[in-house]
């Protein structure tokens, strides 16, 4: 049931495209150790850098607190909304979510043309921008183009520890290291008080852009992680070429359905709409029962940072009562 939908999920983290990436982070059998461990409230001081070298072993310089940043993948653009900054440019709609920007304020910054899979380098140029941040593996070919020019970091975050690590490592380089500070404590304590008291309800997360849907893992995506301390999440990752099927679904009597709508140009309906074509989804659970949610991909998908996943626990943990 998977098709391009499996690809198109992994790199729709960050935006719509249909690019493949690498696995990444911890594996499922990880992560659901992971998921049963308690969350650490305490923060340790940031201190401020200029070179960091981040969860995955790249190392970032900057001769100077960088100031003009353009964004290529979202989980910057959360990044620096957690930083009390803007990008310069970007190439995300997350900011248009009224707990970043909202729609008004988001609209004046600037587009990247050539969209998530091929930012024209002369575009992000013109910005003048002291950093460069874009996900590792669709990015990362633009490097020897801004080399010299600007400083380029690419990301690929696959836990919301390492989004976490990730913002430490900005903050840092920003020299807004008590912004950082605040932002992780905010966010360990949510995630802290929501695993306190979980869900006995089983719970999924499904994504696409027509019948041909993923199942969102642990392990291959940073809101799937999150799921295990909120609820019972029995989803594996089987690779990228594995999914989950219809039938399997219906037989995990899932109560509780978030559908991640991935649109491409215009809107020609919602992912659980295409979906209740299959005759087997009027039966699951979560279907009968009316628990079935549409959720803003550009946060659930996309966003990966702090300010996404705060967002994420409080709409899941609302909806799983």
């Amino acid at each position: 049931m998977l098709s391009c939908a499996w690809r198109i999920r992994r790199v729709a983290a960050a935006a719509l495209a249909g690019t493949l990436l690498a696995g990444c982070g911890a594996t499922a059998e990880e992560d659901s150790g992971a998921a049963r461990e308690r969350t650490e409230v305490r923060v340790e001081p940031i201190a401020p850098a200029r070179s960091v070298t981040d969860v995955h072993g790249v190392t970032v310089t900057t001769p100077r607190p960088p100031e003009r940043v353009v964004c290529l993948v979202a989980l910057c653009d959360d990044m620096l909304s957690e930083l009390g900054m803007t990008p310069v440019a970007t190439n995300s709609t997350l900011l248009a979510h009224p707990r970043f920007l909202g729609g008004a304020k988001a609209a004046g910054i600037p587009t990247i043309p050539g969209g998530f899979l091929a930012p024209e380098t002369e575009a992000v140029l013109s910005h003048r921008p002291d950093l460069v941040i874009g996900l590792a593996d669709t990015h990362g070919k633009l490097a020897p183009a801004l080399k010299g020019a600007t400083t380029f970091w690419p990301v690929q975050p696959g836990r919301w520890q390492e989004s976490v690590r990730y913002l430490r490592d900005l903050a840092a380089l920003t020299g807004r290291t008590g912004r950082g500070e605040s932002a992780e404590a905010r966010f360990r304590e949510k995630l802290a008080r929501a695993e306190r008291d979980p869900s006995d309800r089983t719970s999924l997360i499904v994504f696409g852009s027509d019948e041909n849907f993923g199942v969102a893992t642990p392990g291959t995506d940073v809101t799937a992680g999150l799921m295990p301390k909120l609820s019972r999440y029995p989803w594996k990752s089987r690779g990228v070429q594995g999914g989950y099927s219809m039938e399997e679904i219906l037989a995990r009597d899932v109560e509780v359905l978030f559908v991640e709508t991935l649109a491409f140009g215009e809107s020609d309906g919602t992912l659980s709409e295409k979906l209740a074509k299959n005759p087997l989804w009027s039966r699951i659970p979560a279907v009968r029962d009316g628990k079935v949610y549409e959720v803003n991909a550009e946060v659930w998908a996309k966003g990966r940072g702090t300010r996404s996943l705060g967002i994420v626990l409080d709409e899941a943990t609302a909806k799983l009562r």
